[in-house]
């Protein structure tokens, strides 16, 4: 089963885009190419236990395992030692991140607390988008009694765009609720 947000973008965003942006090819139209989240966890370096329940967490949202990343280089400020675990990331690709956008749009951020829009000056100048969560009780997967405590985590949203115009059309037309008047 397709995800309802990929054809939504077949069937009705593509065309709109298409005419919208003119552009003559429809293999240029833009489209949605993977979704990256990264949650860090810098007390991790202290405690390696402190992994555990942020793998679970990121597995339930993501519907896919994560990898745990590491760290590149010693920094003896914050204690981080080269290879030391400090967080943990997962790569959605195809019908997993059409679907993952979908919950996204429709019920993860409707659930944040005081919330009129994300910041439309996100983007990188190649086309994606980052958004930064604070917690991940937005989502609806986790259990809410059996967090002790709140992690938050970037989402970075990679489109075949070419700039940050043809991104903005493309999110705007996948129902992305952006900060009016920002």
């Amino acid at each position: 089963m397709a995800a309802r947000l990929k054809e939504k973008y077949f069937k009705e965003i593509k065309p709109a885009l298409k005419k919208e942006l003119g552009i003559e090819n429809s293999m240029a139209v833009p489209e949605l190419e993977k979704i990256v989240i990264n949650m860090g966890l810098g007390e991790a370096t202290q405690n390696t236990k402190l992994l555990d329940p942020l793998v679970g967490d990121l597995a339930a949202i993501a519907g896919q395992k994560p990898v745990t990343t590491k760290a590149k280089k010693s920094i003896a400020a914050f204690k981080v030692r080269a290879g030391m675990s400090i967080g943990a990331m997962v790569t959605l690709r195809s019908d997993k991140a059409y679907e993952f956008l979908d919950r996204l749009i429709s019920t993860a951020l409707p659930r944040v607390r005081d919330f009129r829009g994300v910041s439309t000056k996100s983007f990188d100048g190649r086309g994606n988008y980052t958004l930064g969560l604070r917690d991940q009780l937005i989502f609806p997967e986790i259990d809410y009694s059996k967090v002790e405590k709140l992690k938050g985590m970037n989402i970075t949203i990679v489109t075949t765009a070419k700039d940050d115009n043809q991104a903005r059309a493309l999110l705007k037309h996948f129902g992305m609720p952006f900060r009016q008047g920002a």
